[in-house]
């Protein structure tokens, strides 16, 4: 398989972002098409994933991942389908691509696979059958519920006239499609090792069925158009191959269970669908003599939804695919990361959910995140207020406000519906910079005077110290924070009980948000009529103390941490990309000079094509490699791993700076690559710190997409 495509022709590849496509010759680098992946979710946490050329590269890849409890406690109920398709002479065609331990692949169906392309978020297959057929298949899921539409559609490649002759023998063109479904019951995070005595539970409908894996497991519906049957077939597949996870050091594979096969004839011009549905009543039409109208009405639903996506983020009113078809194809990135949260008894009374603009969160990365408060919060700009989607916004800070504890947002929330985890110092700072983001695009003075109390009782709780040591040293008015064995800032690797950079003192992005804070809160206490000293005070003295401490004269650069593990005078002078938000959060704590002095060592030594550093090459503890078992990645995550999202804050410091948007473009350019490159239409979590810089980490992570397209907003305006 060889991609079309050249990484020095970045200017005619960025019209092609909105009709994004890669062609595929003739299965001659497999290998790229196993590293190339594809990604549709459903708005409450489920999704969709595999790599292009269809195997399941990863543990986390299904065709029908569900929420059961949205946005959390996926389960991995259907990985795949292979197809299988008769010609009319009697020849077989395998369409499909499994790898089995040891590096079987069997079938080799990349070998028909010409190209495979993005309408919208839906991606569509194409087939070659031969001289005379192709197959399309379009892969997208019911928004709101746990329901994959896969379609496939049968065209005739012949011209005109050869099109009339071939009407003649309509019999002849038909051909045989046989659909080959595999299944497992399991939480995204697992494995699986069948058994031959192990059968799961299938009741066979004719052009349906319903599959448990055993009594009381999660039931979960293969429904297909009337014309299609259902053959039982009772079968594991062993040894399935995991690539990316033997990669990660983890159980590369695992045992695949086959219900059954469906099967039906298929005519140029026609459609069939093969739903599935972890629904516990998925619609009466599916299955039915009005199947493919019901799953066409689905598609029309889906349709219409990305139109009106593109058309609230284009406040013109112009078409935003033809006038910026980067923003448009980033536009239908962030939705991806877009989820409800809904109260337990909403989700439990009222399924399939009515989705509202309220208590919606933002899911931190695709395949193995769920939503964290620090990721909603530093992606909302891009994801939400870039885009257009103010109510959301607004839901958003609402639902994370009703979470508050001693002060803070939660970090995460754990898969099963556990209780929040508090362990961050920064996602509540982060809630206050998203808040006033908000509040300068919106205008909603409502919802600051609704929340307003709880953000006084935060800043309460900081002032008079709150969970993990997270409190302001009256000296200097800085906010100080750590606890042993925990981590509090977004560089939060951690292994068993090792915690890779611990930063516990006064880091420096958290004071420069603690400053943000407090200015925002100045700000806000006035124009509610408020006693706005308090906020005055402390502000004046984190001005006062804030340069003065953390400027390391002899680097010309920021103090990474300072009073390191509560000892005064302890610095960390690592040098990192977090100080280059005491630039672009605000102009107040630092000279002009000291600013332009710091973005000078950041460009040379941390900024990458693909985003920056998150420590310079010339540290001893620098990781030149991040891919590995998990040791090796969690040790390089913030040793050296480059973070496409850091490419905001330095786009930002350097407009403060330079007021200078024509040299900005440039620098958005290498990573809009990355559409093309790892999970199409999407942007990675991390990138190796050495060229050639290859995608690592998540495939496609929400602040990622979030920082550049609020940055290409930014510098296209």
């Amino acid at each position: 398989m060889i991609l079309e495509q050249d990484a020095n022709t970045l200017d005619h590849l960025l019209p092609d972002a909105w009709m994004l496509q890669m062609k595929l010759e003739d299965g001659a680098d497999v290998q790229a098409g196993l590293d190339h992946e594809w990604l549709v979710t459903n708005g409450i946490g489920g999704y969709a994933s595999g790599s292009i050329v269809g195997a399941t590269t990863r543990s986390y890849h299904g065709l029908l991942v569900a929420a059961l409890r949205p946005p959390v406690q996926r389960m991995v109920l259907v990985t795949k389908i292979d197809e299988e398709v008769m010609l009319p002479g009697g020849e077989l065609l395998k369409l499909g691509v499994n790898e089995y331990l040891g590096g079987t692949l069997d079938p080799q169906g990349y070998t028909y696979l010409k190209s495979v392309s993005l309408e919208g978020d839906i991606p569509c297959f194409t087939y070659h059958l031969n001289n005379r057929f192709k197959l399309e298949k379009r892969v997208w899921m019911e928004y709101g519920q746990n329901t994959t539409y896969v379609q496939y559609a049968l065209h005739e490649m012949l011209d005109e006239e050869e099109i009339g002759q071939s009407l003649a023998d309509v019999a002849e063109a038909a051909l045989t499609l046989r659909l080959i479904p595999f299944c497992l019951s399991r939480d995204y995070h697992e494995t699986t090792q069948g058994s031959p005595g192990w059968r799961f539970l299938v009741e066979n409908g004719g052009n349906r069925c319903r599959v448990r894996a055993y009594e009381g497991a999660p039931a979960y519906h293969l429904l297909a158009p009337p014309g299609m049957s259902f053959s039982p077939t009772d079968l594991w597949y062993w040894r399935v191959f995991h690539r990316r996870e033997h990669e990660r050091g983890l159980l590369d594979h695992e045992d695949v269970y086959q219900p059954g096969i469906f099967q039906t004839r298929l005519q140029a011009g026609m459609r069939v669908t093969l739903v599935l549905s972890a629904q516990d009543q998925p619609s009466a039409d599916l299955g039915s003599e009005h199947h493919e109208e019901c799953v066409a009405r689905a598609l029309l639903r889906h349709q219409l939804r990305v139109r009106q996506l593109l058309a609230v983020a284009e406040h013109s009113g112009k078409n935003l695919a033809e006038r910026d078809p980067v923003l448009a194809r980033l536009v239908i990135a962030a939705d991806q990361f877009v989820a409800a949260r809904p109260e337990a008894g909403e989700m439990q009374e009222n399924w399939p959910l009515q989705l509202s603009p309220k208590r919606k969160t933002i899911i931190a990365g695709y395949p193995w995140f769920t939503d964290w408060g620090r990721d909603s919060m530093i992606s909302l700009p891009g994801l939400l207020l870039a885009t257009g989607r103010y109510s959301e916004a607004r839901g958003l800070l609402k639902a994370f406000a009703s979470y508050m504890y001693q002060g803070l947002i939660p970090n995460r929330f754990p898969d099963n519906g556990q209780v929040p985890e508090y362990n961050t110092v920064d996602a509540t700072l982060w809630m206050f910079h998203a808040l006033d983001r908000y509040l300068r695009t919106t205008s909603d003075w409502k919802l600051l005077k609704e929340l307003f109390p709880a953000l006084q009782e935060s800043i309460q709780w900081h002032i008079r110290g709150t969970l993990y040591g997270i409190g302001v040293d009256p000296e200097d008015g800085l906010l100080c924070a750590g606890a042993p064995g925990v981590q509090l800032t977004w560089m939060d690797a951690r292994v068993d009980d090792w915690v890779v950079t611990p930063r516990r003192g006064k880091p420096v992005e958290v004071n420069a948000l603690w400053y943000y804070a407090l200015t925002a809160m100045e700000s806000w206490a006035i124009r509610l009529s408020t006693d706005a000293t308090l906020y005055s005070q402390l502000r004046t003295q984190v001005r006062q103390h804030f340069a003065s401490r953390f400027w390391y004269e002899a680097g010309g650069y920021l103090y990474d941490v300072v009073d390191v593990d509560a000892v005064a005078g302890r610095n960390d002078a690592s040098l990192r990309p977090n100080q280059l938000f005491a630039i672009s959060l605000t102009r107040d704590l630092l000279s002009e000079a000291q600013s332009a002095g710091i973005l000078k060592l950041v460009s040379e030594q941390l900024l990458t094509p693909p985003g920056l550093r998150s420590l310079s090459p010339t540290d001893p503890v620098y990781h030149r490699y991040f891919n590995g078992d998990r040791r090796q990645r969690d040790g390089a995550y913030h040793q050296g791993a480059v973070w496409p999202w850091l490419i905001g804050p330095y786009i930002d410091a350097h407009l403060l700076l330079n007021n200078d948007r024509t040299t900005l473009r440039p620098l958005l350019q290498p990573l809009l690559l990355q559409l093309w490159e790892a999970c199409l239409g999407t942007i990675s979590e991390v990138a190796e710190p050495e060229a050639p810089f290859a995608p690592a980490g998540c495939f496609a992570q929400a602040w990622s997409v979030a920082e550049l397209l609020r940055c290409w907003r930014l510098v296209n305006v």
